[in-house]
């Protein structure tokens, strides 16, 4: 038993807030402030505060558990592990390594995300690998990477948002998603700047903006679009920074002018005057930025909604200067840091992509195996899914809980109960570990050590603070056991600082280059920006730094302020057009759905929905509609509701209110069962980066009557 205080972070959102882990007399710990993290300075949001009570061995799983007759019973580590290991092996033998699927999470540690990604290439020999965070912000990250050359969340850090003269933050709810960020916003305002919020409802970050506009479902586009076309017919446009600092503004301009600003308000229904004044806001200061998060991106357009956004950037010379720019409001606690080293289906570790021949033998080096073994590149997140039971026969699950999650989730919850085997680890047993062959505890935050990356692009120490209860094991164990049972005896380490130190020579050189970063300067400087580039030692050597800090890379809070990480220095311009969602409402379907999540929740809710305060601020799902669409269906305040579309229908109690468009109706996805959001939503997906289309769909509501 620790006796000790512990700085760490919090488990839950990308903001990874600073706070410290103390032990309580009787056992388990409480969590106090830690005001010298300058992300949240001592704020905590309620998931935050309350993070020790999934600790509890009321809450979470305490032992392995196997399938017999139909039901999970407790079974030893080995006889798990071999049943796991049996199954892999007889599958790889029958069907081929392509038949092995393995689905990370975007809570799972950089470590975590290393080993999980070389454990499918280089054991299993799958390329059938992908993560949640493919939900998360994967559009963001390939609209920045063809706009930049480089995707990192935020390309500042969250202390410059005070600073600037603007900012047009797009489909974040960032009071109720990360509330402790909000501070940054209220300051901006309080040192004399504007928020502008685009989103189709009225939410609690609305109503702290100086100009909320709220635009139909799946319209950004076009909103966007609308914004450019009024910057150039104003003559706004940054004429020498276009010309010195980016490409293919002459296409990027046309394709502007083709969306007047009467024609986006007929798409959008953001009035014409709106437009203009968003545009005075936005070009009047010398500094301003764009911020988007889920809202534009989670959509069939995703990967061209934000480069339209970025194109405002670009064509007012607000990128790659201080105090400006454009950044994603990254979601998961490691959604930034998952995706960089090696847990997406066509990336390598350091964000090298799998089908360079150069990552491939860089990497293949650091991992002691020949190049030509790796696999290609893998099938996304919603295709593994739906993959499930006919070409992957057999699915190792890490950190996610799909069930709940996925688009079009009772095809994947019965795509899930089609396979041969699958196997979970999880901290509790998940609407998904439930369908599981084998259940594996594993040790959470508190528990363990290991390194996340923010919002930011801030690489951060999460240290152990308490013992794990008996019986449980780390990720790392479990994928070492299984290594070993599969033939792989050595490579994969079970203590996090040994994989860090792999994980610095695997990234060396690459876009995300950890080298320079070592555990120590994560303690001492909390945490580093990558890149942050230096000479990397054997894992073997001790570790040192010079005294006097001489030679060792500082780490990069800002990018792009010299050039772009293009192969000419230049940002690129999007030449992008408006077109519809997947699914425009007709006879039968004629609201939109929009989903999204609520301040007392958090995700697919596996962890939150066991802890009994937050379930008292937020017990179960609703359906926020218009006083003029429940008057339509006869609904009351309370009522319960059927949102029905294509793919299924969920029921949830009415929840009216004059903050949300007539034609729209908003579900929180946080919960399983009748009122599941997910049952509703489309998986259409996005060309570029594969996300599915969860904020638009097409709908009707009816009222439920009451059986007599």
């Amino acid at each position: 038993m620790r006796t000790t205080s512990t700085p760490t972070h919090c488990p839950y959102c990308a903001l990874q807030c600073g706070m410290t882990l103390s032990p309580l007399p009787g056992g388990g710990v409480e969590v106090t402030e830690r005001t010298d993290f300058p992300v949240n300075r001592g704020a905590l949001c309620g998931k935050g505060r309350t993070a020790p009570a999934v600790l509890s061995s009321r809450v979470r799983l305490t032992s392995p558990l196997v399938r017999s007759g139909g039901t999970l019973v407790p079974a030893t580590w080995d006889e798990a592990l071999d049943r796991i290991a049996e199954r892999l092996r007889a599958t790889r033998a029958e069907h081929g390594p392509d038949a092995c699927g393995v689905f990370g999470g975007g809570g799972l540690t950089n470590e975590k995300a290393y080993t999980l990604g070389k454990f499918a290439r280089v054991v299993l020999g799958t390329s059938q690998i992908d993560y949640n965070g493919r939900f998360c912000m994967s559009s963001a990250a390939a609209a920045g990477t063809k706009a930049f050359g480089l995707d990192r969340g935020l390309p500042f850090p969250l202390e410059d948002i005070p600073k600037t003269g603007c900012v047009i933050l797009v489909g974040s709810n960032l009071a109720e998603t990360m509330p402790p960020s909000l501070r940054f916003f209220n300051e901006l305002r309080e040192n004399g700047g504007t928020l502008i919020v685009v989103d189709p409802r009225r939410t609690k970050t609305a109503e702290q903006a100086d100009l909320h506009l709220a635009p139909r479902p799946g319209t950004d586009l076009a909103l966007a679009l609308g914004l450019l076309h009024v910057i150039v017919a104003e003559g706004l446009v940054d004429e020498d920074y276009v010309q010195e600092r980016t490409a293919g503004w002459e296409d990027a301009r046309a394709a502007a002018m083709a969306h007047w600003p009467e024609y986006v308000e007929r798409i959008t229904g953001v009035s014409v005057p709106q437009l203009r004044e968003a545009v005075r806001m936005f070009c009047e200061p010398e500094s301003a930025m764009v911020l988007t998060a889920r809202g534009p991106e989670q959509q069939s357009k995703g990967t061209d909604t934000v480069g339209a956004w970025i194109n405002l950037c670009l064509a007012t010379g607000r990128a790659g200067r201080p105090l400006s720019g454009y950044g994603c409001l990254t979601g998961q606690g490691n959604g930034q840091g998952g995706r960089e080293h090696g847990q997406k289906a066509d990336q390598l570790p350091g964000y090298r992509k799998l089908t360079d021949p150069a990552a491939r033998r860089h990497v293949a080096e650091v991992w002691g195996v020949d190049p030509d073994s790796l696999p290609g590149p893998g099938r996304s997140a919603y295709e593994l899914l739906d993959a499930l039971g006919t070409d992957i026969k057999s699915l190792l699950l890490m950190g996610s809980n799909p069930v709940v999650s996925a688009p079009r989730a009772a095809h994947v919850e019965e795509r899930l109960r089609s396979l041969d085997f699958l196997a979970v680890c999880d901290v509790v047993l998940s609407e998904t570990a439930a369908l599981a062959d084998v259940v594996l505890p594993v040790t959470q935050w508190a528990e363990e050590t290991g390194t996340t990356t923010n919002l930011e692009g801030r690489v951060l120490l999460r240290r152990q603070a308490i013992t794990p209860p008996e019986g449980i094991r780390s990720d790392l164990e479990v994928m070492h056991e299984l290594a070993a049972r599969l033939g792989v005896e050595k490579g994969f380490p079970t203590d996090p600082e040994e994989v860090f130190e792999e994980l610095r020579r695997a990234s060396a050189g690459g876009p995300a280059d950890y080298s320079g970063i070592t555990y120590r300067r994560l303690a001492e400087e909390n945490g580093v920006f990558w890149p942050c580039p230096g000479a990397v030692r054997e894992a073997t050597a001790p570790e040192t730094l010079p005294a006097d800090g001489a030679d060792v890379h500082p780490g990069t809070p800002r990018l792009f302020l010299d050039r772009f990480a293009t192969e000419d220095g230049r940002a690129r311009f999007a030449p992008v057009t408006h077109r519809p969602a997947a699914e425009e409402p007709d006879d039968d379907y004629p609201v939109l759905l929009t989903t999204g999540r609520v301040v007392a929740q958090y995700q697919s809710g596996a962890q939150t929905r066991r802890v009994d305060e937050l379930n008292a601020a937020a017990p179960a799902p609703f359906v926020e509609l218009h006083p003029r669409l429940a008057a339509r269906l006869g609904a009351a305040e309370g009522d319960p509701v059927a949102v029905v579309s294509r793919r299924g229908r969920a029921v949830a109690p009415a929840r009216i209110t004059t903050g949300i468009r007539p034609d729209t109706v908003f579900m929180p996805f946080h919960w399983p069962g009748e009122g599941r959001a997910n049952s509703l939503t489309n998986p259409a997906l996005d060309p570029t980066s594969r996300m599915p289309e969860f904020k638009v769909c097409a709908v009707r509501v009816e009222a439920v009557r009451a059986t007599p």
